[in-house]
């Protein structure tokens, strides 16, 4: 359990620090953005993996 806690909290900065990044760029296609985007998307993937894998 305390490894989706540990990614929970990983999720939790990076969207802060996206939303940042926006009202900062006030451009979604920045480079910083699109990066912190896609690690975002990596790292929910990852926590969905391990959300199934307690399930099953």
């Amino acid at each position: 359990m305390g490894e989706s806690k540990e990614i929970r909290k990983k999720i939790e900065n990076l969207r802060k620090y996206l939303y940042d990044l926006i009202e900062q760029n006030k451009n979604l296609f920045a480079a910083e953005v699109v990066r912190v985007s896609q690690e975002l998307d990596k790292v929910l993937n990852e926590y969905n993996s391990i959300i199934k894998k307690q399930i099953a």
